[in-house]
């Protein structure tokens, strides 16, 4: 592994951690965990991840999956506050009853950009970050989450000339080519390296 300083101190301290999301990442998931993961990239956007991952927790824990409820007041809690509670709720509600279509694109023979348009075409709520996102959660390893942070990452290690989010399809491929050919000549794992600057703003490796 080639990181350049200080990214190589950062990911001494958060190698095994790193190593463990990426095995839970790849570990096979049932229906039901599918769904949760298409709620925590539902609730991401503009909001703190940890508190969408507590939004998750207690969604899954009251059993939205298998009784859907109205979500609202689960996102405006002020403990874990998720920014456009209701449009989001809704898009929650509207997940659910889609599911099976959802179920049915991912078991088929699609690659993983083949899924990602899918899903911004068809899952409200999903752009092309948030699909990225949630495939990735789901195993799919190769496709580059381009938030505001890996973006300003990317700007201060000379990979790309501006943090400026991508605009466009096209726009978003392109960084994440370069993202990809980066952690390549880092001889790292494109989502090991997203972790590690995840891990760098955060203080903890999280999804």
């Amino acid at each position: 592994m080639t990181l350049p300083p200080p990214l190589d101190r950062h990911y001494e301290r958060f190698a095994d951690a790193i190593a463990e999301r990426l095995r839970q990442f790849a570990a096979p998931k049932d229906e039901r965990k599918v769904f949760y993961e298409f709620c925590y990239c539902i609730c991401t956007p503009q909001s703190k991840a940890r508190h969408a991952w507590h939004v998750e927790r207690i969604l899954r824990e009251r059993e939205f999956f298998e009784r859907p409820f109205d979500p609202t007041p689960v996102l405006a809690d002020r403990t874990h506050y998720i920014r456009f509670h209701r449009t989001k709720a809704a898009r929650l509600l509207a997940l659910r009853e889609r599911f099976g279509e959802i179920v049915a694109a991912l078991n088929s023979a699609c690659d993983a950009r083949q899924l990602r348009t899918w899903i911004t075409d068809n899952v409200e709520g999903f752009g092309m970050k948030e699909a990225s996102h949630v495939l990735r959660n789901l195993g799919r390893l190769e496709l580059a989450i381009l938030d505001r942070h890996i973006l300003r990452h990317l700007e201060l290690l000379g990979v790309i000339a501006t943090s400026e989010p991508p605009r466009t399809r096209l726009e978003y491929e392109a960084i994440e080519s370069a993202f990809s050919n980066f952690a390549s000549r880092c001889s790292i794992e494109l989502q090991a390296l997203d972790l590690l600057l995840w891990a760098i703003e955060a203080g903890e490796v999280l999804k």
